[in-house]
């Protein structure tokens, strides 16, 4: 097609200013998150010892720290040829400060903590130091150099006690932090201002620590899984912690935050003398809390926020009692879910901005909190909490973290491979009775035979699962039995679980005879079949009454499997909730939430759809 000049002219114009603007926009994004800054990793002496206000940009005193100490040297060619200088040390005259493109981390010696501050904002985003002993709070007594090229910095921090009293800290031009411990130290402090807690859960959903829901607790104890969220103040940042399989031990510390809302004043962690890390990632709107309000109620309402970039952005409602994992999704839609049947999918993005839609079944209640752990048509340039942990523990490690093999759905489609069709009860009855009452049942008999199998094989499908939750029923309980004679004082934390567990039982009960057995559906699979032989003027009143009888039977096992993921989702929830307060109950909710996880693997679609 030919364009007239002048038109091309503008046209190319407008492809530039947008162009430009793309750019503009992803630079934006790029820069809140990664904060290029400086190319290195740069060590300094402060000189004199930092004050508690100290304005660390102001550096006129400052001296920094070379890489090579023999460049200090009259002849720096002939010492460093010369064996005689080597061995020589670097000796702070005050206070250590690393920086690199993302962060500032300030060694003062005054108040015995390692602050790291943010070089997009200049806000303090952590502390470190190690968990207070007997001897009471320790202070930074020095700092050794062992490493300094400029693309690493490592530092020994001794604090004042034992002499081996001391951490390394490795730090890299990315927004890691490696902190490793020595054996003598019990653990140490991350300090922070934040406002809720996120322990991730790839195959349940993740537990949210509200510190506003325990108004006289002093800490919190939470299991121990590789890795804990910490959602800052302002949601700006996200604190992203991670660590290797281990006997550590997490507790938070609660305090008071703005406006009297308590927050986590620190986690307290013991290592397990294994190396731990830290990440930082900001960006404005980074997370968000919404307050689900009543008016909220069967209303399209936008929550005043945008997602800063693309990714899996999650939040969690309440379904069917249920804390449910949401994921939004990129416009408005119907669902049909198990237990509660059809609704409008609550969470969605309309362009950037985020809507949602709550109604009885998905009722408005108290807060929640948007965020995001993986990755999602995410520039390379941005790091999730995901990119954190894989560089952190390693690909390997991480596989049974992620666990992609067990978010995977069990199929229930005999012919899966063969292309898309209803392989259920209801859709394949809906398809033989269309053939029948175009009287084409003789016809068309292997079509029927084919659907009839199909639902055979989704009967079969759906019976196994149900017998495995009836197993994990029954482990489930021998354990919490077992463990209530070893520790007779968890008898109520184990008993409130129980209760959850033995809505399994109670629910098989409910609906056996409606659930009926294998012999029932091969019996009905044989009439189905029956009725395509030979046209009869009784077929077509005998393949709606056989209809009737396939949904049913498929109907209340749809129920069933849909609950039971429900109640062990509940259960794996309510371990870990149960313990926040009982530090001796962390190691059964551990366990408890371990197996929980494992029967949750591969659910059928009927449980919940993939990855949320």
């Amino acid at each position: 097609m030919m364009i007239h000049p002048p038109i091309a002219s503008r046209r190319n114009h407008l492809y530039s200013v947008a162009l430009v603007i793309l750019l503009a926009s992803c630079l934006s994004v790029r820069a809140a998150l990664t904060s290029p800054g400086s190319a290195v990793v740069r060590i300094w002496d402060t000189v004199s010892p930092l004050s508690d206000q100290a304005v660390i940009s102001d550096r006129a005193d400052w001296k920094l720290v070379p890489e090579n100490l023999f460049s200090r040297e009259l002849n720096p060619a002939a010492a460093s040829s010369d064996p005689g200088y080597y061995g020589r040390e670097y000796s702070f005259e005050a206070d250590a400060v690393v920086e690199n493109g993302h962060f500032t981390a300030v060694f003062r010696s005054n108040t015995g903590r390692v602050a790291v501050y943010s070089k997009a904002d200049g806000k303090k985003r952590f502390e470190l130091a190690p968990l207070p002993s007997g001897t009471g709070t320790a202070r930074i007594v020095r700092c050794s150099l062992l490493r300094n090229n400029g693309n690493e910095a490592v530092l020994e921090v001794f604090f004042s006690g034992a002499t081996d009293l001391s951490t390394v800290l490795a730090f890299d031009k990315t927004e890691i932090v490696e902190i490793r411990p020595s054996a003598k130290v019990e653990g140490v402090s991350v300090f922070g201002a934040i406002q809720y807690g996120v322990v991730p859960d790839f195959i349940g959903d993740d537990l949210v620590f509200d510190p506003g829901q325990y108004p006289s607790a002093e800490g919190l104890s939470i299991p121990s899984e590789n890795m804990f969220l910490g959602l800052l103040e302002g949601e700006d940042g996200l604190l992203f912690m991670t660590w290797p399989q281990g006997g550590q031990k997490a507790q938070l510390t609660l305090g008071s935050g703005r406006a009297g809302r308590r927050t986590i004043k620190s986690l307290d962690f013991v290592n397990d003398g294994k190396s731990f890390y830290l990440a930082v990632l900001s960006a404005a709107g980074i997370w968000h809390e919404a307050e689900l309000k009543l008016n909220y109620l069967e209303r399209d309402v936008g929550m005043g926020w945008q997602r800063p970039f693309p990714a899996k952005w999650t939040m969690q409602l309440e379904e069917a009692g249920v804390r449910t994992t949401f994921t939004f999704r990129e416009s408005k839609d119907k669902i049909w879910r198990g237990v509660i049947g059809h609704y409008t999918y609550p969470v969605w993005f309309d362009r950037e901005e985020a809507f949602c839609r709550l109604s009885k079944k998905i009722p408005p209640k108290g807060r929640s909190v948007i965020y995001c752990l993986e990755g999602k048509d995410t520039p390379a340039s941005i790091t999730t909490p995901v990119d954190i942990l894989k560089q952190t523990l390693g690909r390997q490690a991480c596989e049974s973290i992620l666990d992609f093999p067990g978010r995977v759905l069990r199929t229930h489609h005999r012919r899966g491979g063969e292309g898309v069709r209803r392989a259920c009860t209801c859709g394949c009855t809906e398809a033989i009775e269309a053939v029948f009452k175009a009287g084409a049942e003789v016809q068309r008999k292997e079509h029927v035979i084919g659907a009839v199998d199909d639902m055979v094989y989704f009967v079969k499908r759906h019976v196994e699962r149900i017998d495995e939750y009836r197993a994990f029923a029954r482990s489930i309980t021998e354990f919490l039995d077992d463990t209530g004679r070893s520790a007779p004082a968890l008898k109520p934390y184990l008993d409130s679980l129980r209760a959850i567990v033995s809505e399994i039982p109670k629910g098989y009960e409910r609906q056996r005879e409606n659930m009926k057995d294998l012999a029932y559906a091969d019996e009905l699979a044989r009439r189905t079949k029956a009725l395509a032989q030979e046209k009869s003027p009784t077929n077509l009143p005998a393949c709606l009454e056989l209809g009737k009888q396939w949904r049913a039977m498929g109907g209340a096992q749809d129920d069933v499997v849909a609950r039971y993921h429900s109640v062990t989702r509940k259960l794996c929830q309510e371990a870990a909730y149960g313990c926040a307060e009982q530090p001796e109950a962390v190691k059964v909710a551990e366990e408890i939430r371990r197996r929980c996880r494992q029967c949750l693997r591969n659910a059928d679609g009927y449980e919940v759809w993939p990855d949320y």
